[in-house]
């Protein structure tokens, strides 16, 4: 297995994913060692020759910043910092978004600006080569002074505290350390904030949703193409000169993969006896389009991120300076987490209207699309769980990020609240798979009602669907169904 460098070299979200997806091994490099050996020794050096306060390295934290903290107690600081910000509460992280973190937090690390020693890094991704995943809540972030409880979670089995997944079992830190031979690590001055301030909570959610919006996208066009052809729908709102004087790139992009999908169908060259289709086929360029470009905006944001280095406060050794900022606060994902939120909610906005319409007993297609109709339903309720599901995307859509509470005496007296839109994000991203799934399932069985054939594309995508969903004659369990039907989407266009 081959082995990716951390050598403060720019990191796409694409290259991300990669080493992510394929189980690489992460590594630093000499750049990299040689930039965290620099800071942390500079940082060392300035607190020995310098009386006066330093933010966070020998004083206390928030409103507490005026506190002065002796040279003895800068360890203990540290450790008291990781243990009493660790006040994570409901549901668990998912482990890959857990896995994630780690080696965000270690990227954001390794710059050489956060006086981390070289050990603590290399504990994390020893945690990340190793599986060892810690036990991390969703609540608890403001998205300001960086995501200060889940990180602290994250950070937590570092000093022998807190919980992991350790061989496939949740066992305590302590337990994790002695079956691996090691021992729980000393945090330097400064050490606990350059952990627990960052934003990569929020990124590690936002980096997963943006790479999955890409794949969402590319599904929504093809099962959109399908049921188009399902429905009888007309070519031409895709034609390249109608879609190229609007000139909104997004829009271009998606009436091309429509014309690509479809390229070489007998059915969608039939003649048609409508004039023109419903919107939500139609103005499938102009819907998916405007999610295309926004969903390339949040990718701008989430991919200078990951490179950022996000902690407080910030130190240039060659500079000979130690600045107390802001880079942690997290406005810049919330506002793009909150964007693609609606991105994403519109693309299964319109795939429920479409589902809606297929089972609408018009353009020669069955009421509920019922092989035999009387004694079954059919397909009437798998659309009022994407209707339903739609409906909660809408609430959720709720920007997070327009919302601010004080916190810390006044000291945090805005926050960006981007953890809750990036929680918030991962809800819609899942629904979308499901309403995509819901799609699927009803244009496969209108189309198996044509007896015309669609393009080479389409009839592949039919017939790889059909090993794992059938059609439906009459009325059975079809919870199941739509689970499989999810779970096929979920591996489109990967």
């Amino acid at each position: 297995m081959s082995n990716y460098v951390i050598d403060n070299e720019w990191v796409s979200l694409s290259r991300l994913n990669e080493i992510i997806t394929s189980g690489e091994n992460v590594l630093l490099g000499e750049k990299a060692v040689t930039a965290i050996n620099k800071c942390r020794a500079y940082l060392d050096e300035k607190v020995k020759r310098h009386d006066q306060l330093i933010y966070g390295i020998n004083t206390g934290f928030g409103s507490l910043c005026n506190t002065a903290i002796s040279a003895d107690d800068l360890e203990d600081l540290q450790r008291n910092l990781v243990v009493s910000h660790a006040c994570g509460t409901g549901d668990e992280v998912p482990s890959h978004i857990v896995k994630r973190m780690l080696l965000l937090k270690a990227i954001g690390l390794s710059h050489g600006h956060s006086g981390a020693q070289l050990e603590t890094i290399e504990r994390l991704l020893f945690f990340y080569n190793n599986d060892i995943l810690p036990v991390v809540y969703r609540q608890g972030s403001l998205g300001a002074s960086g995501d200060l409880a889940p990180l602290a979670h994250l950070s937590l089995p570092l000093i022998g505290e807190g919980e992991v997944y350790f061989n496939g079992n949740r066992v305590s830190s302590a337990e994790m350390l002695r079956q691996s031979n090691l021992t729980a690590l000393t945090l330097r001055s400064k050490e606990g904030l350059a952990l627990l301030n960052g934003t990569q909570f929020m990124s590690a959610y936002g980096s997963y949703a943006v790479t999955k919006s890409l794949q969402l996208w590319k599904n929504a066009n093809l099962i959109a193409a399908l049921s188009l052809e399902a429905y009888d729908g007309r070519l031409n709102p895709f034609q390249a000169n109608v879609n190229e004087i609007r000139k909104q790139s997004g829009q271009i992009e998606a009436a091309k993969h429509m014309r690509e999908n479809l390229e070489g169908s007998e059915m969608i060259i039939r003649p048609k006896e409508h004039v023109q289709d419903p919107y939500s086929f139609r103005c499938i360029p102009q819907v998916h389009g405007a999610s295309y470009d926004a969903i390339h905006y949040c990718v701008d944001i989430l991919e200078k991120e990951i490179n950022a280095v996000t902690d407080n406060p910030t130190v240039f050794p060659d500079e000979d300076d130690v600045v107390s900022a802001g880079n942690f606060h997290g406005q810049p994902l919330a506002l793009a987490m909150d964007f693609l939120s609606i991105a994403l909610a519109e693309l299964g906005s319109i795939s429920e209207r479409r589902v809606y319409k297929l089972i609408s007993g018009t353009r020669d297609l069955p009421a509920f699309l019922v092989a035999e109709p009387g004694l079954n339903s059919g397909f009437m309720i798998p659309q009022y769980t994407a209707a339903s599901i739609v409906s909660q995307n809408k609430q959720l859509c709720m920007p997070a990020s327009v919302d601010s509470i004080d916190s810390s005496n006044g000291q945090e007296d805005h926050v960006s609240m981007g953890a809750n839109a990036a929680t918030k994000l991962y809800r819609i991203l899942e629904n979308c798979f499901v309403i995509q799934g819901i799609e699927l399932l009803n244009a496969t069985q209108a189309m198996d009602f044509r007896t015309l054939k669609s393009s080479p594309k389409i009839e592949q995508l039919r017939e790889e669907y059909r090993n794992h969903v059938p059609f439906v004659r009459e009325d059975r369990y079809l919870q199941p169904l739509i689970a499989a039907s999810t779970a096929f989407v979920k591996n489109l266009n990967k």
